[in-house]
């Protein structure tokens, strides 16, 4: 499940910021010589897509049946080392973050609602807020 609040924007940043394909809402997956077949949901049916690789895809619900950890085993996992490998020792390279947060702030307070008579008063008031 995606961490971008299920709007499905995570994997097509990805595959952008990559310069390569997307599948996106992948209900069947097939491998083929240098290609992945993916097969997805749309309004009108099925659609199937025929990529290069690398791609990046993204998951339906229907892709695969999820499994679910037991009580027994979530206790034993707590009980388990974790080791931390520094990503140096993984050759990968240290760079600069791509994102740097500047601040962060809430947003302004909503105003409250205002009633008018007819659309005649509500177009009125919207054309002396500067909205049309």
């Amino acid at each position: 499940q995606a961490i971008d609040d299920d709007c499905n924007q995570t994997g097509q940043l990805l595959a952008a910021m990559l310069d390569w394909p997307q599948g996106t809402f992948a209900s069947r997956v097939q491998l083929e010589d240098g290609a992945v077949r993916v097969e997805r949901e749309v309004d009108g049916g099925l659609e199937t897509l025929r990529l290069r690789l690398p791609a990046v895809l993204t998951a339906d619900l229907r892709l695969n049946e999820p499994r679910y950890a037991t009580l027994p085993n979530i206790m034993k996992a707590k009980k388990k080392p974790l080791e931390v490998i520094p990503a140096a020792d993984l050759g990968v390279p240290g760079e600069l973050p791509r994102l740097r947060v500047l601040q962060v702030q809430e947003p302004p307070a909503r105003a409250g609602g205002e009633k008018v008579e007819n659309v005649a008063a509500l177009v009125e008031k919207l054309r002396h807020c500067g909205r049309i």
